[in-house]
């Protein structure tokens, strides 16, 4: 049975490994922000044309918003909009036009009805300051190295893990797991690596096949299973509310701290 997992490890950069990941999440941020101004122009056109009376087979041609679509029409201009796009990966760019084309689809399900749950607006603009820095790699050399400390992503080089990431070279060294792609991502002033894993499995065989039991969960008792017993509940929020009342009364008969006389807690209290 395959199934996909993630596996995410914190990572120690160097002041040069972090500045080459910022500007390869400065590229991200650009190639979505073109993309999606050349979006928004055509479809302004095609709204003011319209309003001229313009027939729609004369209509200016639209822009598909489909990742190879929006790949093409980058590839075609990136030479002016970004004449430096050769310093980094371009796994780099296909990350903002990938998460700039499923927000157009999600915008557009949402509108069609395609899309349950709350409604969807339309892309914004990213911001350097807003948008959380990421950028996606999904070719090139991806592997966990053999001590296991350190990670090999495309034009970023050999990173250092703050972790080490044995579980998952375990799998890959025995063919269980096959690393699909790798996320580099700060979160919480800190950046992570995410790598997607395709993981095979084995499945699980039940003990007894041909048993089945119904149950049905309540508040009175934590089941009732359908051949007649009943599973108490623990009552666990019960329980530790009649222990904390306890403990309170205890501390309140101890010496605690008091800033008006300067009085220091007792040993006993501070337990």
């Amino acid at each position: 049975m395959k199934t996909t997992q993630a596996y995410r490890f914190a990572l120690d950069l160097t002041p040069g490994q972090e500045r080459a990941v910022n500007a390869h999440v400065g590229a991200a941020r650009a190639a979505h922000n073109w993309a999606l101004a050349r979006v928004k122009a055509v479809m302004d056109q095609r709204a003011a044309e319209r309003s001229y009376g313009v027939p729609d087979e004369l209509l200016t041609p639209s822009l598909p918003w489909s990742l190879a679509g929006l790949r093409k029409a980058w590839n075609a201009a990136k030479a002016e909009a970004a004449p430096w796009w050769g310093e980094v990966s371009k796994e780099a760019f296909n990350t903002g036009l990938d998460a700039l084309a499923r927000g157009l689809k999600n915008w557009a399900d949402s509108r069609n009805g395609g899309r349950a749950g709350r409604p969807v607006g339309f892309p914004r603009f990213k911001s350097r300051r807003r948008a959380t820095p990421s950028v996606r790699f999904t070719t090139g050399a991806i592997r966990v190295e053999p001590d296991r400390g350190h990670v090999v992503l495309p034009r970023l080089g050999r990173l250092k893990l703050h972790e080490s990431a044995r579980k998952l070279a375990r799998r890959v060294d025995n063919g269980t797991a096959r690393i699909m792609s790798a996320t580099v991502r700060r979160d919480g002033g800190r950046w992570h690596v995410s790598f997607t894993v395709e993981v095979q499995r084995a499945e699980r065989q039940p003990a007894r096949p041909g048993s089945v039991v119904g149950v049905d969960v309540g508040i009175k008792h934590l089941a009732v299973l359908s051949t007649g017993e009943l599973v108490d509940n623990p009552r666990h929020l019960v329980a530790a509310q009649a222990r904390l009342r306890a403990l309170g009364r205890a501390s309140s008969r101890k010496s605690g701290p008091d800033r008006r006389t300067g009085c220091r807690p007792s040993n006993r209290w501070q337990r």
